[in-house]
């Protein structure tokens, strides 16, 4: 027993019965994403991220999954967005929560209702899991995203 042991600990690869360290599983390196899928720096910094706190959030009428959300955005004020998260969330969960929005989006009229922006989420095909993204602590409304 004590051979194997010793055998375990020289190697993170398990032990068969015989003695012998199994080969380790060959590693396929990641596939490098399709050129036409990469930005560049240039393009992604036209991206402007921002921190908005939600203030107030209601059902767009006749929609299931739309809520009209009222954010503050600090130094670039007040603002309204659209979102399609209404199946994930209630209303409660989402006031004074911070957020991420794409603040630099050209306006948009979803069922009628202007949308000035995009939060961003994460979300898998899989399960229907979504999560909003958020900062990790409090910070000051409309703060850069980098």
């Amino acid at each position: 027993m004590e051979n194997s042991t010793e055998k375990l600990s020289a190697s993170s690869q398990p032990a068969s019965p015989s003695g012998d360290v199994a080969p380790a599983a060959p590693t396929q390196p990641a596939a490098a994403p399709a050129a036409e899928e990469l930005i560049d720096i240039d393009l992604f910094a036209r991206v402007k991220l921002r921190t908005a706190t939600i203030e107030h959030v209601e059902l767009v009428p006749k929609s299931k999954k739309l809520y009209q959300i009222q954010l503050d955005v600090g130094e670039l004020g007040k603002r309204q967005i659209v979102s399609g998260i209404a199946p994930y969330y209630t209303p409660e969960q989402l006031v004074g929560k911070q957020i991420v929005i794409v603040a630099n989006l050209k306006p948009a009229k979803l069922m009628g209702v202007e949308s000035n922006g995009m939060l961003l989420a994460a979300s898998t095909e899989g399960d229907g899991t979504l999560a909003i993204l958020t900062p990790d602590k409090p910070i000051v409304s409309g703060a850069r995203v980098r």
